[in-house]
């Protein structure tokens, strides 16, 4: 068993919150996007300011070792909400905004030739079956409020087929509508004031429900817009965070910093009117991530933050896509100021919040996280390990193929499925107390440890009845490269112009270079496509009959946040046309990757390009396929 302390044991655990003859209140915070390093609370940030929740760790337990359930958000949301891991409830993706319904998650069809394994196809929805912590809650007499980002499904699927009795503002995208800093494009709710900050407008309403909600139990589940993109801030604050910017610091960029200290705001303003309210000493407080830091989009000519000293961010496997901050202020349980080095995540906090309420789980409901109620005592926290499943592999820096990790006391294994010779497994294993920046694998030292670790990776995908990658039978090895794989990609420099380049303004298809511009308006100046005059049925077309079987598109783009998709006609047919959808987090530059599970030839492709006011800008568009050579457009 691993064993993680927490401070000084107690005896036995306090009833102080079963036998309280006012159950106490409970608001859940959940910051989207936000780094360990993203805050003070743990040393590493001089940029960044969080004076509001070093005021919250000052009322409560910090934990310097808190996890998400994914190293992406909807995973995690749905592991909150419900206690079941992503490889159980099978969102594993944050695809719960597309338009398409999918409520069982299957084995994948097709994969592009220089990938070893297929992924899954995930849930693009929080099934209602599940029984959620709102739920529990109501039944319990709770008031339930849930207030910003969701990300779960829309309707039926909202929060109010969930258990809450208020949802505002009922957004079930993956982002603030349209920017932070009004004007929004909420369907719900419109700006009172020019300029207004989403954040502020939150934080507000939920003030404004909790102040009606006073005089019985509530439960306030806040999930923030901040940090995610699009990347806009209050302008003063950006003005302020520029001055300060330090070229050779990685945290330097000045909006990224500005949406941090708005964050930190509408925690604020929750502690004050807990305080004015005089309620703080009988509510629980929950203050976390979803997951790491973004490292991969672009703002101020960099990347948003940086998780130094972890490795990775948002989307990978390693530590800086999956440790988060997180507070703990629950009165008579936690010591304030306190600091715990338990291993928790967040599967832990619905069965932790039932224990420490006394209410019991439903009889035929179970869950993949432990109650830490020791933890927040003080006392050793035994546990078995934390799992995070993530069989996807975006392209971000320190990408992976499709993995699962263990966290087992100092120990860490990453299983890359299928990654290894002839289909087997391949394995990455870190001691985090002597390498937290997971630097060195000592797979290949410790054969034994492996084993007994993976053994715990294979009861966990059993037990939780995951739909696991499987070998991609069109894995060609000439177009493999294992020298990439976990490695920071470098970001791309700006091209040179050549002779051979078109003109530095051409609005002629000759400048498209065979693609075709339909429903829109195209033209290439400095070697960028600005594609304009966009309605829902714009898309860029090309003629890719060489190409056949899975394959990958990618591409360049700059655009607001959104979904949209990449169709192709096999024969150029529009009867047989076949469609995949892909996602945007819109700010700034971004590669996107769309794979094409095709199984003939691809045809015509077509890249319906996402509605928004602003032209839509690509650097370059590549398509790559076994059958033939990639073909990449650099307009």
């Amino acid at each position: 068993m691993c064993l993680w302390g927490g401070g000084l044991a107690f005896a036995c655990l306090s009833a102080i919150a079963v036998q309280a003859a006012v159950p106490p209140n409970i608001v859940i915070i959940l910051a989207d996007d936000l780094g360990w390093a993203d805050t003070t609370l743990y040393g590493h940030t001089q940029f960044y300011r969080t004076p509001n929740i070093e005021r919250l760790a000052k009322r409560g337990m910090t934990f310097t070792a808190a996890y998400s359930a994914s190293p992406l958000c909807s995973p995690t949301r749905s592991a909150i909400l419900t206690g079941l891991s992503p490889a159980r409830t099978g969102i594993t993706t944050p695809n719960c905004h597309l338009p398409q319904v999918v409520l069982e998650v299957t084995l994948g069809k097709a994969a592009a030739p220089d990938q070893k394994a297929i992924q899954p196809t995930p849930l693009t929805r929080l099934k209602t079956e599940y029984r959620t912590l709102a739920e529990s809650l109501k039944e319990a007499g709770y008031a339930t409020g849930h207030f910003g980002k969701w990300h779960l499904g829309a309707e039926p699927h909202s929060p109010l087929q969930h258990g809450f009795e208020v949802d505002v503002p009922h957004h079930s995208g993956p982002g603030p509508a349209g920017s932070f800093v009004a004007p929004w494009r909420f369907a719900n709710i419109t700006e009172r004031v020019a300029g207004e900050h989403i954040e502020d407008r939150m934080a507000v309403e939920a003030v404004t429900w909790m102040e009606k909600n006073r005089d019985r139990p509530f439960y306030l589940n806040y999930w923030m817009f901040s940090v995610h993109a699009p990347f806009d801030a209050k302008q003063t604050l950006i003005d302020e965070y520029r001055s300060r910017a330090n070229p050779a610091n990685p945290q330097r960029s000045p909006t990224y910093a500005a949406m941090i200290e708005s964050m930190d705001d509408a925690v604020g303003t929750l502690l004050d009117a807990l305080d004015r309210l005089q309620i703080a000493d009988n509510t629980i407080i929950l203050f976390t991530s979803d997951n790491g830091g973004n490292m991969y989009n672009e703002v101020d000519g960099t990347t948003p933050t940086s998780n130094a000293p972890l490795r990775g961010g948002k989307a990978t496997m390693f530590e800086g896509g999956t440790r988060v901050p997180c507070i703990i202020v629950w009165p008579g349980i936690t010591a304030a100021g306190s600091r715990s080095d338990a291993v928790i995540q967040s599967e832990d906090y619905y069965p932790t919040l039932l224990e420490g309420l006394g209410l019991s789980p439903a009889s035929d409901q179970r869950f993949d996280g432990i109650s830490v109620l020791a933890a927040l005592q003080g006392a050793e926290l035994a546990r078995e390990a934390v799992f995070q499943y993530f069989p996807h592999n975006p392209g971000v820096p320190d990408w992976l193929p499709p993995s699962v990790s263990v966290h087992c006391g100092d120990w860490k294994l990453i299983r890359i499925f299928h990654g290894g010779e002839n289909g087997a497994h391949r394995h990455l294993l870190f001691n985090l107390r002597e390498d937290l920046g997971e630097k060195n694998n000592l797979a290949s030292q410790k054969p034994e440890l492996v084993r007994e670790l993976d053994g715990r990776i294979a009861k966990f995908l059993t037990d939780t009845k995951a739909a696991v990658p499987i070998p991609n039978p069109a894995f060609d090895p000439a177009k493999y490269h294992p020298e990439l794989e976990g490695q920071p990609r470098p970001r791309e420099k700006p091209r040179p112009k050549t002779a051979a380049r078109p003109a530095a303004t051409d609005d002629g298809e000759a400048a498209l270079q065979g693609w075709k511009a339909r429903n829109c308006s195209a033209a290439v100046k400095d070697g960028v496509l600005s594609v304009g005059n966009l309605t829902d049925a714009s898309f860029l077309g090309f003629a890719a009959g060489k190409h056949s079987g899975a394959s990958v598109v990618r591409l360049r783009i700059k655009a607001g946040g959104g979904v949209s998709h990449c169709d192709w006609l096999p024969g150029g047919a529009q009867a047989q046309a076949q469609s995949v959808p892909y996602t945007l987090d819109g700010g700034d530059w971004q590669e996107i990757m769309i794979e094409v599970p095709a199984t003939g030839p691809l045809g015509i492709v077509r890249v319906y390009v996402p509605k928004q006011d602003r032209p839509v800008l690509i650097d370059w568009i590549e398509i790559t396929s076994k059958a033939g050579k990639p073909t990449r457009t650099e307009f």
